[in-house]
C-alpha cells in the first residue's frame, strides 16, 4: 500500500460505508451551512459582476477632502 499521507493531509473527504467493513472515500468540497447562500444563482451572479468590476477598476487613494465636500461636510 502506498502512503500518500502528506500529499492528502488536510483534504476534506466524504466517507460512505458500502457494506460492513468496506468504505468508499472520495475527496470532496465542503461548503459550510452559513456560507451556502453565497452559492445561490442570484448571489453568485452578483458576486461575479462585482469581481469583474473590481478587476477593471483598481483601488486608488481617496481624496477625503473632496469626499467630505461631496457629502456636504466641511473640514
Amino acid at each position: 500500500m502506498h502512503d500518500d499521507g502528506k500529499k492528502n493531509a488536510g483534504r476534506r473527504v466524504k466517507v460512505k460505508e458500502i457494506e460492513e467493513g468496506v468504505w468508499m472515500i472520495k475527496s470532496a468540497e465542503v461548503i459550510p451551512d452559513n456560507e451556502m447562500w453565497l452559492h445561490s444563482p442570484k448571489v453568485r451572479d452578483t458576486l461575479s459582476r462585482a469581481m469583474a468590476w473590481a478587476e477593471k477598476h483598481p483601488p486608488k487613494e481617496s481624496d477625503l477632502s473632496a469626499l467630505a465636500r461631496k457629502i456636504g461636510r466641511k473640514r
